[in-house]
This record gives C-alpha cells, sequence and structure tokens, in this order.
C-alpha cells in the first residue's frame, strides 16, 4: 500500500544539466515555498541529479542562509555514478548522457541484455549524444543488428527525436559560450581604458572568469582608479 500520511517522505527531484548561476537561489525557494505550502510534511528530501560537480550553478560564496538550505540537499554526480561497477540498467541509462565515448558501447549494450525495452530510450540518447551519425553508426554503438529494427517506424522515430534534441542542445550550448567570450570581451576593453593595458596573463585570467563573476567584475571596475584596484579584485574574487 502506497504511503499518503504526514509522515510519508517526500521527494523533490531536479535534473539540471546545464550552467545557470541562479539554480542555487531558485532551488532554495522552491524547496521552501513547498514547505510553506505543505505544513504537514513531516520528511522532506531534495534531490538534484547533475552531468559532474564541475557545473557552475551559484555564486562561489553563496549566504549563510542559502548555505544552510543547499547542504540539506543530495547532490548525484552522474559522472560519479558512472564509475561504480555492476550498475543497475536503470542507474546505467542515466550515465549514458555523460560516459565518455569509448565507454558508450559497453554501457548501451549491457543495458539493452538486461532490459530489451530500453531501446526506446538508449538509442535516442545515442542519437541526441552524435546528432549527426547515421542510424547504422548508432545500431552499432548500442550492439544491435541493423538488419532487425533499423527500417521500422518507430526507431526511425526515436532516432529523429534524439538528433533534433541533440542539436538544440549544441546550439544552446554554443549561445552560451558566445555570451561569456562576449561579455569578456567587453569588460577586457574597459578595464585596457581604465587601468592601462593588461598583461597577457591578466587577460587570460579574466577570460576565464565565469559570466557572473564577469558582470560583477564590469560593475566594480566603474570605482577602479588604476591596476592596484583590478589586482586587489582579482585576489579576492578568483
Amino acid at each position: 500500500m502506497a504511503c499518503s500520511g504526514p509522515g510519508c517522505p517526500v521527494v523533490l527531484l531536479e535534473v539540471q544539466m546545464h550552467p545557470d548561476s541562479d539554480f542555487h537561489r531558485r532551488l532554495s525557494a522552491q524547496s521552501l515555498l513547498f514547505v510553506q505550502r505543505h505544513p504537514r510534511v513531516e520528511h522532506l528530501e531534495v534531490v538534484v541529479i547533475t552531468p559532474h560537480h564541475r557545473l557552475r550553478l551559484g555564486p562561489s560564496n553563496p549566504p549563510r542562509l542559502l548555505q544552510a538550505v543547499l547542504e540539506e540537499v543530495h547532490w548525484i554526480s552522474l559522472e560519479k555514478l558512472s564509475q561504480q561497477p555492476d550498475l543497475d540498467p536503470l542507474l546505467n541509462l542515466l550515465t549514458l548522457p555523460v560516459r565518455p565515448e569509448s565507454e558508450l558501447p559497453a554501457s548501451s549494450q549491457q543495458i539493452l541484455a538486461s532490459r530489451p525495452d530500453l531501446d526506446t530510450v538508449v538509442l535516442p540518447t545515442l542519437a541526441q549524444r552524435f546528432p549527426y551519425f547515421s542510424a547504422a553508426q548508432i545500431m552499432v554503438i548500442a550492439g544491435i543488428p541493423i538488419e532487425e529494427i533499423r527500417h521500422t517506424r518507430a526507431v526511425q522515430d526515436w532516432l529523429a527525436e534524439g538528433r533534433q534534441e541533440g542539436r538544440q542542445k549544441g546550439l544552446q550550448e554554443g549561445l552560451q559560450e558566445g555570451e561569456d567570450r562576449e561579455a569578456a570581451k567587453m569588460t577586457l576593453r574597459q578595464l585596457n581604458r581604465r587601468c592601462c593595458p593588461l598583461s597577457e596573463a591578466t587577460t587570460a585570467q579574466i577570460q576565464a572568469l565565469p559570466l557572473e563573476q564577469l558582470e560583477s567584475l564590469a560593475d566594480a571596475l566603474l570605482d577602479f582608479q588604476g591596476p592596484a584596484d583590478l589586482a586587489a579584485w582579482l585576489a579576492g574574487n578568483t
């Protein structure tokens, strides 16, 4: 019988696969709002799945209240999960988007050997990873004989859906990278005017800053009087 009383545990699950500098604040706000709206819930767990722990999801030094909320969150890294041996097929399936290309054939074939019904998820996932691979190449990775199902309409639909999502993902990542480069370019232009020409090392250090820190630097430089102010800001923020 399913548990439905106030003492039953509730799990809030979030999946975040792309950088988002406001994610920590949004996650905290949504979790606290849930608690406010459901006062009878006694056991609440917040679980966040990310591709790896290096994903930029918020400020490096969040406020203490935000830190307190985030410390109660259970973070699951798919990269770390993929390193565990003998994974359950469903858990193994979750790791396909982040596994190195060399591991995909063995992982895909291991999943389908135990759960052939998961081909409706494995094939689109592989097609999303490799949107410009042919159907034959995807089938080879998955270890599925091409002559068996390659020409069925269902498989063609799965592959087409995966390719479309893969191309959209590539476009979104490209736009994010473009925004970071443009922000760095504008900040460097202003710094060269206010703090004299920058050295190659300082320029490279600024270009490597994430978008959130570039925006903070762009605000701070309005009060800079010279190179010493820039050096102090970099020392305190990187």
